[in-house]
């Protein structure tokens, strides 16, 4: 995988035992318990269709989980990254920059993180896609949740 070349265009992660298998056999589930409390409304009905929503809850926040802590990694690389590259006025400022502005900078390179950074304290840039719309020389991560 680390062949291929990265870009704004095809940097979005799809698991696909999550979001092909795991996601959609956990909602039509939850839809089909659905269908048997509309046909057989009975105790037993009601409580597997609890039981289906609570699976389906279940790998939704273990995705959310996962990527959260994705962030935090991301973070705190970032933070090192910025305090290495950045010139002595804007080292002061990184703990200005939000979690979502330094996951969306990790894709820059090395080189542009200070104009990068610099437009982003600005307030020129503020959207993580805008972030990543901006980056010239793509760094690729492949090792994401």
């Amino acid at each position: 995988m680390a062949e291929q070349t990265q870009s704004y265009r095809n940097h979005a992660r799809l698991f696909p035992l999550f979001h092909f298998f795991v996601l959609p056999v956990l909602f039509i589930n939850a839809l089909n318990q659905i269908r048997h409390v509309i046909q057989a409304p009975t105790l037993s009905t009601v409580w597997t269709m609890i039981v289906a929503f609570a699976l389906l809850a279940l790998a939704l926040s273990a995705r959310i989980m996962a990527l959260t802590v994705q962030d935090r990694v991301i973070r705190v690389e970032m933070r090192q990254r910025l305090a290495m590259c950045l010139p002595a006025d804007l080292q002061g400022r990184i703990n200005e920059l939000t979690r979502r502005q330094l996951v969306a900078m990790r894709f820059a390179s090395d080189a542009e993180l200070p104009d990068l950074t610099r437009e982003v304290v600005a307030g020129k840039l503020t959207a993580p896609k805008d972030i990543k719309m901006r980056v010239k020389n793509w760094q690729a991560d492949w090792l994401r949740a």
